[in-house]
């Protein structure tokens, strides 16, 4: 049937105009995303701590959706921006350990690898990164070169939580006041300056890691005569005195982050921009503060008043490299009236590798035919649709820096296996689902079961390291 096309009347094509125009806007929502270091999965209210309060993280996660199952591929630093940034394992890129400036200046994000910041500008956004980069100190590793128009702050990895040095318009500045406020000042100034134009807001805070102190008095105050809770269960011969005075330390610092936070959704109430800009928030990795009687994230650290005797050659006795949960894990929200339902929950994996398909599939940029990335759109799931989506979880790391490992790991919702190909005989298996918090490691257990779970899992990381390229291929092979 052929239909005559009538003319509108005004009032209809203005209609349609405006229409077109909303339409047109939420093609190109905004994104600010906001993106902690040493954030564990369990320093959030949202995630129910009842000691810590975190009302602006909280709000992006009560007006948003929850992602509860929210991994990264490698437990520290480097490596973890590197597969957020690039959608690739570190491996690939040849980043295994947090870069360190001095003995590694060399070392960082090959400038050939195409990050979903590039592709952002690329189609036209105005990018930039404020806070800490983390991805090589040399000047052919600069943001500004990897996909910002702007960066602010500081391209090692760490500085002083107050009156840091600073990179400011290419030099490095002695600033004065708050770290984690100066970098927040930066954003802000950022996306007034760009509120008429599409935008990325990229703000890396240093915190909450190590120096947790001096914060402002008003991000202290509720935490220095606090008694926290230490997590269950409690080692026997945990240096409870030290832990408690350093979770006091590190609530303080995620409430620096917290009130910051709340300055950036306010500008964006202030502005109107709220509803068409994504904003997400999540951290590098986890961390721990007491978990297994440790302190520090894959490359933690033992918090015993005496040390256990040294069992593995290459791991000093304070080390303890881990794949715990509790240091793979981390917070994750992410906000969007315009385009996804908020007040839910999304229990599915995912892992930093999805950021950026998914990112780029919201504000509908296409990814290149021919670029190859590890990450999956995750956008079904935050709009709540039904789709196959396997919920396996392929994680590394290679320790350089205090000890050495090149631990592997596959994990399930039920299950999880980790190896560590430098220490032979170094492995853990969890039953995850009757123990969540990986108390007893069934590695040498005789039982069937275990053992063709073991031998299943190991064949699907001795797979996934193949198709990865990854380099401890060749050092498998020539021991077989």
């Amino acid at each position: 049937m052929i239909l005559t096309p009538r003319p509108f009347p005004l009032i209809s094509l203005l209609a349609l105009f405006l229409l077109q125009s909303i339409a047109s806007a939420a093609d190109r929502p905004n994104i600010v995303f906001i993106y902690t270091d040493d954030q564990a999965p369990t320093a959030v209210g949202f995630s129910g701590n009842t000691e810590l309060k975190t009302p602006n993280i909280d709000r992006i996660a009560n007006e948003g959706i929850i992602i509860e199952n929210a991994f990264t591929v490698t437990p520290v630093c480097s490596p973890a921006r590197a597969a957020l940034a690039t959608s690739r394992y570190a491996c690939e890129l040849e980043i295994l350990d947090w870069i360190n400036p001095k003995k590694e200046p060399e070392l960082g994000l090959n400038p050939n690898t195409i990050t979903w910041m590039e592709l952002l500008q690329k189609a036209g956004y105005r990018t930039s990164l404020s806070g800490k980069w983390h991805l090589g100190t040399a000047d052919r590793y600069h943001p500004t070169l990897q996909g910002f128009d702007d960066f602010m702050g500081i391209r090692s990895g760490g500085c002083p939580p107050k009156d840091p040095v600073l990179e400011v318009n290419g030099h490095n500045t002695k600033m004065s006041g708050f770290t984690v406020d100066l970098v927040t000042e930066n954003a802000l100034k950022f996306i007034q300056e760009n509120k008429e134009k599409p935008f990325l807001a990229s703000i890396h805070y240093r915190e909450p890691h190590a120096a947790w102190l001096p914060t402002r008095d008003e991000d202290w105050e509720p935490y220095q005569d606090l008694d926290p809770s230490l997590p269950q269960p409690v080692h026997p011969d945990l240096n409870v005195e030290l832990v408690k005075k350093r979770i006091r330390e590190y609530y303080a610092s995620v409430a620096s982050v917290d009130r910051n936070v709340g300055r950036i959704l306010d500008l964006l109430d202030e502005l109107k921009l709220t509803d068409n800009t994504v904003v997400v928030f999540t951290s590098d990795h986890g961390y721990h503060y007491g978990h297994h009687a440790l302190w520090y994230k894959g490359n933690a650290q033992w918090m015993l008043n005496t040390l256990p005797e040294k069992t593995w050659p290459h791991i000093a006795p304070k080390q303890r490299p881990n794949m715990y949960d509790q240091a793979l894990k981390v917070p994750a929200a992410i906000r969007w009236p315009a385009g996804i339902k908020g007040g839910r929950t999304v229990s599915q994996t995912m892992s930093n590798l999805d950021w950026y398909p998914t990112l780029l599939a919201m504000v509908n940029v296409e990814i290149p035919d021919d670029l190859e990335i590890r990450g999956r759109d995750f956008t079904p799931m935050l709009k709540g649709l039904r789709i196959a989506w396997d919920n396996s979880l392929y994680s590394e790391y290679s320790m350089r820096h205090g000890a050495k490992t090149d631990m592997r790991c596959w994990r399930t919702p039920q299950w999880k296996l980790m190896i560590d190909f430098a220490n032979p005989g170094r492995g853990e298996l969890y039953d995850l689902k009757n123990d969540p918090d990986e108390l007893t490691n069934l590695f040498d257990s005789e039982d069937p079961q275990h053992v063709a779970i073991r031998d299943s899992f190991k064949s699907k990381i001795l797979k996934k390291i193949k198709q990865i390229n990854d380099p401890l291929q060749l050092e498998i092979e020539s021991l077989n």
